[in-house]
């Protein structure tokens, strides 16, 4: 029997993102029980999405401030809470579970703990976060776009890359995961990019290395050329930008198992087929990584808008040029919000969470 620390801790966790949620089987607990000590619970029982110095949480909470920064420390080698260094001042803050927790889990995911999450995601997480909202956005692959157009540069994953002041490059957890499992795919793992102080994270971690603008576009050109879909986070300013298939990315197979793919995924573009040049040969129907496509009896490609992302890579690898991207309709594009604490509020409001400011600044909890 779980202690009852990790049911509160789990409600916690539910404020955040696109949450926790409660199964039947209770594995979200084990999962918990796996990654916390209870007094690492404890401790983040106390802390909120807003970042503090050990010192402040320790006088906040009346602890001594060398065990609570040896407790933070500690979680944060762990991926428990998010550690951030501004000169010699060190803070740390909670984290959801996705995006957040898990991901942190690169370097120590195994087995065991993959079965647990994949159990998880399949009674629970997979089905809240692709119906709420998906913590990531589709950008099209660049190539796929006509370039007479002006793109939003929140749209144009090499405009994001070329304004980051700081990159680190790290494996794909979905990708590790899924391979601790024998399942998924064989396409690149070194995929994932962070930015900024998320890509501190990593590189202080030791779960990434840091690279060049040059050497991050030569990423994407990789992963185009894998047929893996771009998401940024989903913020005009993201914290990192993911390149996912549909065989391994939690959120692709979240969005897999809805009817409508398309009306919960953000995303600026859909596909257009010309009928008259398209050759059936079938190429596009192997890229795209939603099922959205299929061939008449002509055969001629068809494309369903109810589960077609935008994602463009059926576009770059069409023999006849038959398929394009087009814009949506302006009131069916809405402009990401610029941070991704408006972003993680958000969703937490479209699942009935207030996020009220406790969750971004709190006072004292009640020691147990």
């Amino acid at each position: 029997m779980p202690s009852p620390i990790y049911k509160e801790l789990r409600e916690q966790l539910d404020q955040y993102s696109c949450g926790f949620p409660i199964t039947e089987s209770g594995v979200e607990l084990r999962i918990l029980e796996r990654l916390f000590t209870e007094g690492d619970a404890e401790l983040f029982l106390s802390l909120s999405l807003k970042r503090e110095t050990a010192e402040d949480v320790a006088k906040r909470l009346g602890r001594d401030p060398e065990g609570v920064a040896s407790t933070l420390e500690e979680m944060g080698e762990k991926g428990l809470v998010f550690c951030s260094v501004a000169g010699e001042a060190k803070s740390y803050g909670a984290l959801p579970f996705v995006p957040g927790i898990y991901e942190l889990q690169l370097a120590t995911m195994d087995r065991e703990l993959a079965a647990l999450c994949e159990q998880y995601f399949d009674e629970a997480l997979l089905r809240q976060a692709a119906s709420v909202e998906p913590f990531m956005r589709t950008v099209p692959v660049n190539r796929s776009v006509d370039i007479s157009r002006t793109i939003a540069t929140y749209d144009d994953s090499r405009a994001i890359v070329r304004g980051q002041s700081s990159i680190a490059l790290a494996n794909c957890i979905c990708r590790v995961q899924q391979g601790l499992l024998d399942k998924g795919c064989e396409k690149p793992l070194e995929v994932c990019l962070l930015f900024g102080k998320w890509g501190q994270h990593y590189i202080d971690s030791g779960m990434a290395r840091p690279i060049t603008v040059a050497e991050a576009l030569a990423v994407l050109d990789r992963a185009e050329a894998a047929g893996l879909v771009t998401q940024p986070s989903s913020s005009q300013n993201p914290g990192g930008m993911c390149n996912c298939c549909g065989e391994c990315c939690a959120v692709l197979r979240g969005l897999n198992r809805l009817p409508r793919p398309a009306e919960a995924v953000t995303s600026s573009y859909f596909g257009v087929v010309d009928s008259d040049a398209c050759s059936g040969c079938g190429t596009c129907l192997e890229r795209c990584q939603m099922g959205a496509i299929a061939l008449n009896d002509e055969p001629v490609a068809e494309i369903s808008l109810d589960r077609c992302i935008g994602c463009g890579l059926c576009v770059t690898t069409c023999p006849t040029e038959a398929l394009r991207l087009e814009v949506k309709p302006e009131d069916r594009r809405p402009e990401p919000v610029k941070t991704e604490a408006e972003a993680m509020r958000m969703m937490a409001q479209k699942r009935g969470k207030s996020l009220t400011p406790l969750a971004f600044s709190k006072t004292a909890r009640s020691p147990h």
